[in-house]
């Protein structure tokens, strides 16, 4: 009976609030492996799958014009298979921390694996692989501790702070 009254709930979800095409994987009623990782990694995995983030072979609305080439090595649009598998300028940390992962398609053994997901997240957060490419302005500059602006004798919680 919970096996039907799953399948029957999935079947009106789908009906009644269809995915977009660009979302690759169907309802479920169960967590996919990629909400293991951390909200910042899944999310930004889940936008290259979409074709929905900032690599540059993906449509952005402020720039449809804009050039779609890969900003590390120039030779192919930078799309989510080039930007993980193929890029030469990623050649490096791809060797070191995507063991196993050689396809990134909807039906890849990537999806159903939680170590092969876990390695895709370290490469994504990894320089010089990381995403997006960092840049090159200095740090944010550091406040220093809360108690150089409090009055001399006044408990933090009694001062209140603008900026």
């Amino acid at each position: 009976m919970k096996k039907r009254m799953r399948k029957t709930l999935l079947t009106e979800w789908a009906t009644l609030f269809p995915t977009p095409r660009y979302y690759l994987d169907p309802p479920t009623m169960s967590p996919r492996p990629l909400m293991g990782l951390g909200k910042f990694v899944a999310g930004r995995i889940y936008q290259m799958r979409a074709g929905k983030s900032y690599l540059a072979a993906h449509p952005t609305w402020r720039s449809p014009d804009a050039d779609t080439s890969c900003p590390r090595c120039g030779l192919a649009p930078e799309t989510f298979e080039h930007a993980i598998l193929s890029c030469p300028s990623r050649q490096h940390s791809r060797l070191r921390l995507l063991h196993g992962v050689t396809d990134v398609g909807p039906e890849a053994p990537l999806w159903t694996s939680l170590p092969l997901l876990k390695r895709l997240a370290t490469f994504i957060g990894s320089p010089p692989g990381d995403f997006p490419p960092r840049c090159s302005r200095p740090p944010p500059r550091l406040l220093p501790p809360r108690s150089l602006f409090l009055p001399p004798g006044c408990p933090p919680r009694c001062f209140v702070f603008f900026r």
